[in-house]
């Protein structure tokens, strides 16, 4: 090549140099005016982004209320749990650091020795034997591209922070939960409590009738997040913490419950009934302190949220016990007195409709007390003919049959009253004694409660108070207290239950107190409509004399029928606790009984 040619390359050569320099330099120039340009007017705006790229609002859950007997023995509450989950993409990019010198607060180890493994396998190595999984099963799961796999679920605050000293923050995180749990393992009271769902919303029983005052208001944290997601320490700028939800205590005494509990399921055992179902209100106040039956679904269980309590729920006719509120209408209304005298045969017919007794009798000359203890169907007729149909449907409603007991418990039953116009010429008589309309044994507890009370029926109670997270007061108003019958008529009346309870002092009794009751038996009918069932009840006010509590017990098909055989006893058994337990004192003799024959 000639000396020309070479100058003409070597001046292409550096053309060339000289265009590509020139770019290199306007390239250089133009990132440096935006770099002057982002320093002097964006450097704000974009570290404002980049800040706002890392914050996040995480939300602090609150803990749900607690509900506690009437002593403050605790019967439900929400315990700290945690949800474990991990970032798979975090897993998939995690090298252990080994163990050395003075770097034990952050570097991973398995019994003292390095893990000799990275990502998936290296997490699971680690985290297994804390969380009590298989290893295999564990890497398995934290293989994949999710940023958010549930790993384990209920885990408790112990393996929380045993998890902590894993260093595994930002690849395994979890968040705070909550767990309710339940005294009652062995179903005392799992029908009554109910059960919530998996958000923790109260859906059955007390805790859905308190729900509102039991949920409590979330709280929430915002923070910088690292590239892992882990919050980066000191950039914490704003948080709110949970308030818990508020506390409801019940009128119910546990030790009471779980005796009554007992007795009833006892009692079952022993009369081969299908179902039982106790009561034990105070006279003077309408507080509930035990309501059981003879089903034992643990609170919180499946079987608590999908069966309410049977003594609330279920309703029966109740039978000769109903005498009482036919009893108090004719003292009432005047007209009779309790020594008014009958002359009652076995059976008689009314409008072509006959009636008799439960068991066959000579003519009895009883008085309308007598006919009480007797229990008569027919004297309770005869004695009813001035008695109109709309005085018979009044009193019955006065003493809250049909009517909502007041508790507002989710599934409770009203009973069945129809309108005594619509009666027909057998009902406007069966309603007399008991039959032609049912009641629930809270409604029936509720009745005696009445009587005992000097004639005033109070309303019942369940909630003996309650607040709501923000400290405010929610606990519900019981019905008002309302007059059905005078105080004298209420004191014949209790002379009268005194005696009919008198008849079955051999098989319930309680020593050194009186009892006023009232028993009764009533055919049901089962699934096809035939009364080829039967319920046995008994409803006594403890003591007598000064009454301080009324106990029911009803038994479905007992062996025995009659319910002073079959209920009586265990209403004396629950009876005699309740005076022990309570330190009732003792009964003064009775003086001045109304006689019931002539």
């Amino acid at each position: 090549m000639n000396r020309k040619a070479q100058r003409s390359q070597g001046d292409i050569f550096r053309r060339r140099a000289l265009v590509i320099g020139i770019v290199l330099a306007l390239l250089a120039s133009a990132c440096i005016a935006r770099l002057s340009y982002i320093q002097l007017f964006s450097a704000e705006s974009m570290a404002q982004a980049a800040t706002a790229s890392r914050t996040v609002t995480k939300p602090l859950q609150s803990q749900r209320g607690t509900i506690v007997d009437t002593n403050g023995v605790v019967l439900a509450q929400s315990v700290e749990r945690y949800t474990v989950y991990a970032d798979q993409k975090a897993v998939a990019d995690f090298k252990p650091v080994d163990c050395k010198g003075n770097n034990q607060s952050v570097c991973h180890s398995i019994d003292g020795k390095n893990v000799n493994a990275e990502g998936a396998a290296a997490v699971a190595k680690l985290l297994a034997p804390v969380l009590g999984m298989n290893t295999m099963e564990l890497g398995g799961k934290l293989v994949g591209e999710s940023r958010y796999v549930i790993l384990k679920k209920n885990v408790v605050p112990a393996v929380k922070r045993s998890i902590d000293k894993l260093h595994l923050s930002g690849v395994i995180n979890y968040e705070l939960t909550s767990k309710r749990e339940y005294s009652d393992k062995d179903g005392l009271l799992g029908g009554v409590l109910g059960g919530v769902d998996d958000s923790g919303a109260g859906v059955a029983g007390i805790e859905k009738m308190t729900n509102a005052s039991l949920v409590g208001k979330d709280g929430s944290v915002r923070y910088q997040r690292g590239a892992n997601g882990q919050e980066i320490p000191g950039t914490r700028t704003e948080s709110e913490q949970p308030v818990d939800g508020g506390k409801v205590k019940l009128t119910i005494d546990w030790d009471t419950q779980w005796y009554v509990k007992k007795a009833l399921q006892d009692a079952k055992k022993k009369t081969g009934a299908d179902w039982g179902i106790a009561v034990v209100e105070e006279v003077k106040s309408g507080k509930i302190r035990a309501i059981a039956d003879t089903d034992t679904y643990a609170a919180g269980s499946d079987g608590a949220k999908m069966n309410a309590s049977k003594a609330v729920t279920t309703v029966f006719e109740p039978g000769s016990t109903g005498k009482l509120i036919t009893a108090a209408g004719l003292l009432q209304e005047g007209l009779h007195k309790p020594t008014d005298k009958f002359q009652v045969p076995y059976q008689t017919e009314i409008n072509g409709q006959t009636y008799h007794d439960s068991h066959e009798h000579g003519l009895q000359n009883l008085t309308l007390a007598g006919i009480l203890k007797e229990s008569s169907n027919v004297g309770t007729v005869m004695a009813s003919k001035n008695y109109t149909l709309k005085q018979r449907y009044d009193y019955i409603t006065k003493f809250g049959i049909g009517q909502s007991t007041g508790l507002n418990f989710p599934g409770e039953s009203r009973g069945q009253l129809a309108p005594y116009q619509s009666w027909d010429l057998r009902t406007r008589n069966t309603v007399l004694f008991g039959q032609g309309y049912s009641a629930s044994a809270l409604q029936m507890t509720n009745v005696v409660a009445t009587i005992a009370n000097k004639g005033v029926r109070c309303g019942q109670s369940i909630i003996e108070s309650s607040t709501d997270a923000d400290g405010n007061d929610t606990t519900p108003s019981a019905n008002q207290p309302v007059r059905v019958i005078d105080e004298s008529v209420a004191s014949e009346l209790m002379d009268m239950m005194e005696s009919m309870a008198s008849q079955y002092k051999n098989v319930a009794s309680i020593k050194g107190y009186r009892i006023a009751g009232k028993s009764g038996t009533a055919q049901v009918a089962d699934s096809s409509g035939a009364l080829n069932n039967h319920i046995g009840d008994f409803i006594a006010a403890i003591p007598a004399d000064n009454p301080r509590y009324v106990v029911t017990v009803v038994l479905m098909n007992p062996d025995g029928i009659y319910g002073g055989i079959t209920a009586g006893p265990v209403v004396a058994t629950i009876g005699e606790f309740l005076m022990q337990k309570y330190e009732v004192p003792a009964s003064s003799a009775r003086k001045n009984a109304i006689p019931t024959e002539w």
